[in-house]
């Protein structure tokens, strides 16, 4: 059986301690690729060096974060683009519009995105889409935006039907589903058994968002089965067709 981390912050301080050891446990549990956000300019370089440790294995994405959205914001554009001429990259993301914890930089935010969106469709990437407390908004931005070369990932869904329905109106895109669907009153659960397995990946969002009965701890691409086994669980099937299909969905989107 293997599975693939769609959305994993390996590189972060929180694994400067045991990365190659959660990397090891991850391969034991039967993850064969992790999938690597960036955050903004400052975690480019230890992006960059997980990755190089990790060829075929860990696979680096590029974007602007909107929690690192601030009023210099052109500046850190600059600087991802210019990243995007050095090194090879599978997606652009993590980009989006979270109004979660800030709402003074929206209009930046919203710049912010529909730029990453569109050096998407020249580069010919994915997009991984951070939506919290921001469908609506995000909504109106793809909605402008979408066409045959955009593509991507809603990361961490954690929507209701309607928001579903709409991301799947976009044909191209698919919704990635972690730790919350094993949240008692995550909502997730009874979302997801409206959904076609053919449009779902999984991930971790490491080393945030620990599957029940690791919440409060910190999360790694070893626990994805956890959230596999809950998926089948809420469609009835086995884990291992979990696996296959969502595996197939991740290499299709990401290329790899």
């Amino acid at each position: 059986m293997q599975l693939i981390d769609t959305h994993s912050h390996l590189f972060t301080d929180e694994f400067t301690h045991d990365r190659s050891e959660a990397i090891a446990r991850a391969k034991d549990a039967g993850v064969s690729g992790i999938i690597l956000p960036n955050i903004d300019c400052g975690s480019i370089q230890s992006l960059l060096n997980t990755a190089a440790e990790n060829v075929g294995y860990c696979y680096p994405c590029l974007g602007l974060h909107p929690t690192s959205v601030k009023a210099n914001y052109q500046d850190d554009l600059k600087c991802i683009e210019e990243e995007f001429k050095k090194n090879r990259y599978f997606a652009i993301g993590e980009i989006g519009i979270d109004l979660y914890w800030d709402t003074t930089f929206i209009n930046e935010q919203t710049e912010v995105f529909r730029y990453q969106l569109k050096l998407a469709k020249k580069y010919g990437l994915p997009v991984i889409i951070h939506s919290r407390n921001s469908f609506n908004e995000i909504f109106s931005v793809v909605d402008q935006e979408i066409d045959q070369n955009l593509k991507g990932v809603f990361h961490s869904f954690t929507g209701g039907i309607y928001e579903y329905n709409h991301i799947m109106s976009y044909k191209t895109f698919y919704v990635g589903i972690g730790g919350v669907v094993t949240y008692k009153n995550g909502g997730v659960d009874k979302v997801l058994k409206n959904m076609d397995l053919s449009r779902i990946v999984l991930e971790t969002d490491s080393p945030y968002l620990s599957p029940v009965p690791l919440r409060g701890k910190r999360n790694e691409s070893a626990n994805l089965p956890i959230i596999a086994q809950k998926i089948a669980d809420l469609f009835e099937v086995s884990i291992e067709q979990v696996a296959k299909a969502t595996t197939q969905n991740a290499k299709q989107l990401f290329d790899i």
